[in-house]
């Protein structure tokens, strides 16, 4: 077996585009061994700011024989026929091929051969070119007089193949008027010349005494350690930032990682301003005082160099930049300050949200519409929530937000506070585009909630009103992220909101001619609102339903529960949450796990009866054909408990509806154990079946249990 080292040597490749390149590096060369009959024991593929690398173990030699058999022309064809194919198919005469005896069409000849299988080295030198330059990058480039588009400019290919501890050979081949080579180059900076490599084990080694850490996840543990390193030493801790570690790791090759100040006055700059402009303008971390929980005027740096002094002229250097990047930023502060929220709204009707759903300001408006719906059902005061939608865009005018686009509503909040607003309000500015993933936290203020929910509603009715939905992998407005955001929000707050009332809510700020809400007027949408357009209703419905399943699957709730409790019109997400947190506490019970292998046996007989019988038995039944006391037991149990099942189902009481289930656990199976369903008596038999019917559709009520597998 034969290890591949493919290294592809360029300039320096965006930070963004590295792991997705590692990826489609790795797949669409073990795509093609696998394709050309070559299999493979492991890949790896790693990404940084110069290289993409990519090692293959476990290769055969060469590729298998193959076995090819040529149908040829019937044993009493002419002549001429049997004498052509047998030269086509490379026989030295007729009789060397083997006569296939066929009743129907007649005897035909058919030739066997034995395709030659070729050197693993042949096959990569084959189809690696086309990889490299059917390469699919983000944003490529020409350079030079050669016509190979790229990322950036390719420098160099290495690409070797070997045994273990025999020789490796050259694969050769040619890309853009490059030849590969088993030649790799180290640090631009803290190397010198070219290094000649057989395998990966020698060339990893001699990229690390070139000062080149391969492994992308390695250069971000190194500069997360000690990045937190520095801190502690200066009686710090970092700003953890997770997202930044990982563009940083891919911007060096060999972290260096030092320490700077800026001057302790730009502390009065709020910290996310401070943190924003250090982070956007110089990948750097910030640092904070765990004591008073403030920002302390140091950062940390990730140099790619060592350098004579121990790093000095880089921390100079950073800190002139930062200094003058704060100082804007103070610019920007200041005169942002000088000017109220509110009279920034006029500047909002210039900002398009979105070509067919209008400026800001129209969707500020929605907005203020939207939370006296929704403020009471979640506790919010009206005026406050109506205040805090109004100035919630606000800050998208404003010169820091202009700046610092990912400020936004950060800033709001800033300047709300700073000018005298409701805590409420400037917390709700700041709030309402959260949750922004899985992994942020949801807004638990009422005002908060209404905007939040407000600004999700509005997004998704308006988009899927001018048909903009998610389409696939795609989905260029965040729409899965706001239904996924808006279902975190009910649930972890445990509201109980209709999801139909809030799309129809939604739905009504995009019609034309339809009055918007009044704040301290009670307000019922118009019918017309109301059953508007029920297809686009129902598709968000079964979008939200999506959404909520992958919620609740990621919460630890099995897919075959979940699939049972959601029904079709279900739009309460925090009650259908409940009853899946009832529907498998109570199958985990000893009558849950009876009743529903009754229900099984009922599912499946009333099955087979109805497609014998044609018809569909829906329960109805004379109790006075019934003769077994067994079954009248069942068939009184039923009739008790599916009325107090529907009661505690509409009253929400899903713990009282599966215990109202339990008392037909032991009624289900003394039946199935003595009652014979299948009577003689057509009568008798008509009866059961309904009987069992009754309890199929009892059981209905709480769940489709059909969907319920094991």
């Amino acid at each position: 077996m034969s290890d591949l080292l493919l290294e592809l040597y360029c300039e320096e490749i965006p930070a963004r585009f590295q792991a997705n390149a590692a990826g489609q590096l790795k797949s669409a060369v073990t795509g093609a061994l696998m394709e050309a009959g070559l299999s493979y024991d492991s890949a790896a593929a790693f990404a940084g700011p110069r290289r993409l690398t990519l090692a293959v173990g476990g290769i055969p030699a060469r590729s298998m024989d193959k076995q090819i058999e040529r149908k040829g022309p019937r044993t009493d064809a002419p002549a001429r026929a049997v004498e052509g194919f047998a030269k086509a198919a490379g026989l030295t005469s007729i009789a060397d091929a083997k006569i296939v005896k066929d009743d129907k069409k007649g005897d035909y000849y058919m030739a066997r051969s034995v395709l030659a299988g070729e050197p693993a080295a042949k096959i990569l030198a084959g189809f690696l070119p086309g990889i490299i330059t059917g390469f699919n990058w983000p944003k490529s480039m020409k350079w030079g007089a050669g016509d190979l588009v790229w990322v950036r400019p390719l420098r160099a290919i290495l690409a070797t193949l070997g045994a273990e501890n025999d020789e490796t050979e050259t694969i050769r081949f040619q890309v853009g008027g490059l030849t590969s080579a088993n030649i790799t180059y180290g640090h631009r900076f803290l190397s010198e010349g070219p290094i000649t490599v057989r395998r990966f084990d020698d060339y990893a080694a001699a990229l690390e005494a070139a000062n080149v850490v391969l492994d992308g996840e390695r250069r971000a543990e190194i500069i997360h350690q000690e990045a937190k390193g520095l801190a502690f030493a200066a009686g710090l801790v970092l700003i953890e930032d997770k997202g930044l570690i990982g563009e940083v790791a891919g911007l060096v090759e060999w972290p260096v990682l030092l320490s700077g100040t800026f001057d302790e006055a730009f502390l009065a700059l709020p910290d996310e301003v401070i943190i924003a402009t250090i982070k956007a303008n110089q990948k750097c971390f910030c640092l904070r005082d765990e004591k008073t929980g403030r920002l302390a005027p140091r950062f940390v740096i990730v140099a790619n160099m060592v350098t004579s002094d121990n790093g000095k002229s880089v921390i100079a250097g950073n800190e002139r930049v930062i200094r003058a990047r704060l100082s804007d930023a103070k610019f920007f502060y200041d005169a942002d300050l000088g000017e109220p929220l509110e009279n920034r709204l006029p500047r909002l009707a210039e900002m398009v949200f979105h070509k067919k759903l209008g400026s800001q300001l129209e969707r500020v408006e929605r907005l203020k519409a939207l939370t006296v719906e929704i403020g009471p059902t979640v506790g919010a005061d009206i005026d406050v929530a109506r205040r805090a939608a109004m100035l919630s865009k606000a800050d998208l005018v404003t010169a820091m937000v202009v700046e610092f686009p990912g400020l936004q509503g950060q800033m709001g909040r800033a300047y709300a506070l700073a000018q005298g607003e409701d805590k409420s309000v400037a917390e709700a500015i700041a709030n309402h585009y959260r949750p922004l993933g899985p992994s942020d936290t949801v807004p638990n203020d009422p005002v908060s909630i209404t905007v939040a929910l407000a600004d999700k509603i509005d997004m998704l009715t308006g988009f899927w009103a001018v048909g903009e939905t998610p389409t696939g992998s795609k989905d260029p407005f965040a729409l899965r992220r706001a239904a996924l955001g808006l279902i975190r929000i009910i649930l972890e707050n445990r509201l109980s909101l209709s999801l139909k009332s809030l799309i129809s809510i939604g739905r009504m700020g995009h019609l034309d001619n339809v009055p918007l809400p009044v704040a301290g007027r009670s307000y019922t949408a118009p019918d017309a609102v109301m059953t508007f357009d029920r297809k686009m209703a129902d598709d968000l419905v079964s979008f939200f339903h999506d959404r909520l399943k992958i919620t609740l699957r990621q919460a630890g709730a099995a897919h075959d529960i979940v699939e049972a409790s959601i029904s079709v019109g279900a739009d309460d997400v925090y009650a259908i949450s409940q009853k899946v947190t009832a529907l498998t506490g109570f199958l985990e019970t000893p009558d849950g796990e009876k009743l529903l292998s009754g229900y099984r046996r009922t599912a499946n007989l009333l099955r087979d009866e109805e497609k014998k019988d044609a018809a569909t038995y829906a329960g109805r039944y004379d109790v006075n054909a019934i003769s077994s006391e067994v079954a009248r037991t069942l068939a009184n149990a039923i009739a008790l408990s599916a009325e107090a099942v529907a009661a505690d189902m509409d009253g929400g009481d899903f713990s009282g509806a599966m215990a109202q289930l339990s008392a037909l656990a032991d009624p289900v199976d003394r039946f199935f154990d003595e009652v014979r369903v299948n009577d003689p008596d057509p009568a008798v038999r008509l009866a059961l079946l309904n009987v069992l019917a009754h309890l199929r559709a009892t059981m209905h009520l709480v769940a489709d249990f059909s969907k319920i597998e094991g």
